[in-house]
């Protein structure tokens, strides 16, 4: 008689949540199994510290619920921002798998609910499981063009460029109009942090767009009233 492993209680919420990732959607059961076995569920506080720069990167994330930024503090005290996630999203990972220490700091920007997985579990399953090297491999590399445009942005673009560009990514259609919720802790300081800015520098650049018609700042959100013009900008 042949004793068939068992499944992990919470496997068929990871899958799901996996599933809802680029290149992770189809991974093979070892891996979902070996995964499942092993994770295990952590609720952070809004503005709770998730891990610090410098610590050992000993553990994969996985996004599943809120916003987390991961961000970088020079001796001043100035703060940018290199990444802002939401679910279904995976951090930590470029450092585990090569094996240093995280370089950003990431907080959770709201509450929280991630699945941490110890980083020696999945480099395990990288030779074994050829398909899921691949998938890995191209989430890697989306990242690196990440960040290669964030170098282009914080060099080359004007405030008001990246604030057009950020707008147009995180822009959600509601009854007809586009709009960009401003959630709780979308303040002009963590906005400044996002764009690499300060905040008086971001107010004048929203008063700029709004001024030329591209967008309206109201009290919960922000309207995109010409689409095309704002990503014109952007491009500027």
């Amino acid at each position: 008689m042949t004793i068939k492993p068992r499944c992990p209680p919470h496997m068929p919420r990871l899958q799901a949540l996996l599933g809802r990732i680029p290149h992770l959607d189809d991974l093979p059961a070892g891996v979902l199994t070996e995964i499942a076995a092993v994770a295990a569920l952590r609720h952070y506080e809004a503005r709770q510290v998730i891990y610090v720069a410098g610590e050992p990167a000993d553990s994969i994330y996985i996004l599943e619920a809120g916003w987390v930024k991961a961000t970088r503090v020079n001796r001043r005290g100035r703060e940018q921002a290199l990444l802002v996630l939401r679910p279904p999203e995976v951090f930590g990972d470029i450092a585990a798998f090569s094996t240093h220490a995280y370089p950003c700091t990431v907080t959770a920007l709201e509450d929280v609910e991630v699945w941490v997985i110890p980083a020696q579990t999945i480099l395990g399953l990288l030779p074994r499981y050829p398909t899921f090297a691949r998938a890995v491999i191209r989430r890697l590399a989306e990242r690196v063009l990440h960040f290669t445009n964030l170098v282009e942005d914080l060099s080359l673009r004007s405030v008001e460029a990246r604030l057009a560009n950020t707008l147009l990514q995180n822009v959600e259609r509601h009854e007809g109009q586009l709009l960009v919720p401003r959630r709780a802790w979308t303040t002009f300081d963590e906005m400044a942090v996002r764009l690499g800015t300060v905040r008086d520098v971001l107010r004048r650049a929203l008063k700029s767009l709004e001024g030329e018609g591209l967008l309206r700042v109201e009290r919960h959100a922000i309207v995109v009233l010409d689409a095309e013009g704002l990503a014109e900008r952007g491009r500027s």
